[in-house]
């Protein structure tokens, strides 16, 4: 029995993992991949001489996917909690504390704002709910349009953007409310009378539980197991060129003849292989637009005057290259022990590749300069790295979940075929490891039948 794994990031390593827990030694599982390494857009890399994430560093603790998946690895003492600091936001040429109690940034009362935005928007805010809520229930829009009507443009810019910036490396145009704040939507749906209400309804109980988790030494680590652990054969540097089906199975170019294939490849990617054997699939995971961004980490001096936050988040609009900084030191506990101060800045959002094309020499000291400007600090780094992200992060645009929805049934009829990845339900690592384990069900189940 041979199953083909196309895509080498988490998705796929989750995939073969759970298929060799369900298959057993005898199935012959290969993960192909075009990249010269497995983790997709998860990388350590290594800065100072020890590892550090140049791609996502952290996960929702509150899920419990990855904390569990740890477990089975053997790798709970990797398991890290962030500090507990708070970011800033930089707006208006100053800093300010990110607001509180607020949902990805969109504020349940004005108090939370005051200092950000100005009177004007304060008095908006604080007003919001004495005019009259027009919302269908089951509609979409961009989470832009909604606030900036509700409670006006600087609370999109200042609070809202920054947040949704670090998730998907976009802006509040380019994701729709059903998707990424699934809670919100269903308090507008049940009724809310304004935003204000909904916001208040959407937000998380209050729990002491650490909101994030982390690897001491990086996803590198939890890659490695997966991999040890999968045993299965590994084929990089070579991409999957032509999916068809056969009388068999199916056929995945350059591998030939397999009994079941499990594409866990970007949307772009998943969309041309598809295009043959599921057009219509194809055509809906092809409107799915994605992000580019790029970061890069910095070792400075261990008394560099940072200020004591976990990070700086960018309002939209400022004349800064940066659009967020993570003060790693300050963030994790692990990180703070070591004998530099450790920063990563990032460049880039939907909309905006610019970044993408300066050299990493430019990328680098633009990142000296707008650190410098938002801390006030001497930044002289000991030693810089840069990672670039084409295509790293998938939008979830209004009419997101409609689209998965009919992309999922337009393959439910293709047995022995499964897909997996950030673009379906959820861009963290969570999500991924959940899409990974369902369709190795998916498939584990058609082979068994």
């Amino acid at each position: 029995m041979r199953i083909a794994v196309v895509g080498g990031g988490i998705s796929g390593l989750v995939v073969a993992y759970r298929l060799r827990q369900r298959l057993g030694e005898s199935a012959d599982i290969v993960v192909l991949e075009q990249r010269g390494r497995v983790g997709g857009v998860l990388h350590t890399g290594e800065l100072a001489g020890e590892p550090l994430d140049l791609g996502a560093e952290a996960f929702v603790g509150r899920r419990p996917e990855v904390i569990e998946l740890m477990g089975e690895l053997g790798l709970d003492d990797q398991l890290v909690r962030p500090a507990g600091k708070r970011p800033l936001v930089w707006a208006g040429g100053s800093a300010h504390p990110l607001p509180g109690r607020t949902l990805m940034g969109i504020p349940s009362d004005a108090e939370s704002l005051r200092g950000l935005v100005d009177d004007e928007t304060l008095h908006r805010v604080a007003t919001e709910p004495e005019r009259p809520l027009r919302w269908e229930p089951g509609s979409d829009v961009d989470v832009q349009s909604l606030v900036a009507e509700r409670f006006g443009r600087q609370v999109v810019e200042r609070s809202v953007d920054p947040l949704l910036g670090g998730v998907y490396a976009g802006i509040s145009a380019s994701i729709g409310i059903r998707a990424a704040l699934p809670t919100l939507a269903a308090a507008l749906d049940q009724g809310a009378p304004s935003l204000t209400d909904a916001v208040r309804k959407a937000m998380p109980a209050p729990s002491s539980a650490p909101v994030f988790g982390g690897l001491r030494d990086g996803y590198g680590a939890l890659l490695a197991a997966l991999t040890e652990a999968s045993r299965a054969r590994l084929v990089t540097d070579l991409p999957a060129t032509r999916l068809a089906r056969s009388p068999r199975g199916w056929v995945v170019d350059p591998l030939g003849a397999v009994d079941a294939v499990v594409l866990a490849t970007p949307a772009p990617v998943t969309a041309r292989l598809l295009h043959y054997v599921a057009p219509e699939a194809a055509a809906l995971a092809d409107g799915i637009e994605l992000s580019s961004s790029a970061l890069v980490a910095m070792a400075l001096p261990k008394d560099t005057a940072l200020p004591d936050n976990s990070g700086i988040l960018v309002a939209t609009g400022e004349p800064l290259r940066a659009k967020a900084f993570t003060l790693s030191s300050r963030k994790w506990p692990h990180l703070a022990a070591r004998d530099v101060a450790l920063v990563r800045a990032s460049f880039g959002r939907f909309g905006d590749e610019k970044p993408l094309t300066w050299t990493d020499d430019e990328l680098v000291a633009a990142a000296v300069e707008d650190l410098s400007a938002v801390t006030g600090a001497t930044i002289t780094p000991h030693a810089a790295v840069v990672q670039r992200w084409p295509g790293g992060l998938p939008q979830y645009a209004p009419g997101h979940i409609e689209r998965i929805d009919a992309f999922e049934a337009a393959i439910a009829p293709l047995e022995g075929l499964a897909v997996a990845g950030a673009y379906l339900r959820g861009v963290g690592v969570p999500a991924c490891v959940a899409a990974g384990t369902a369709a190795a069900e998916r498939v584990a189940h058609s082979l068994h039948h």
